[in-house]
């Protein structure tokens, strides 16, 4: 296992599919990532080298992406400052409701179980 940005990536699999294990980074960007540093797809994890390591962080730092923690902070702000103006999002949000227009007659069972704040 290489431990890369607080994540475990599997040695097993092709990098391209472990870097979208890292929370802020989705198959478009990995794909761009393992273009710009010429990796193939099937390159496993196991199969880099320090080198090829060092160069991915660099890449990754460049892009000025936010990545895991940083990431889970910048979205609890978000639905905080939603819920703080009052927002018809925001008091939807509390309330356990849909947020984005849904029917709420009969299909709102799972807006209801999941109650985030």
């Amino acid at each position: 296992m290489l431990y890369l940005l607080e994540t475990n990536l599997p040695d097993q699999k092709a990098v391209f599919f472990a870097l979208t294990q890292i929370h802020g980074i989705g198959k478009n960007t990995a794909f761009f990532i393992c273009k710009k540093l010429g990796f193939s797809m099937n390159l496993k994890v196991k199969n880099l080298n320090q080198e090829q390591i060092a160069d991915l962080l660099q890449v990754i730092d460049s892009l000025n992406l936010s990545l895991n923690n940083e990431l889970k902070k910048l979205k609890s702000i978000t639905l905080k400052r939603l819920i703080s103006i009052k927002s018809y999002r925001g008091l939807r949000r509390v309330k356990g409701l849909p947020v984005r227009g849904q029917r709420t007659h009969t299909n709102a069972k799972s807006a209801k179980k999941n109650k985030r704040f």
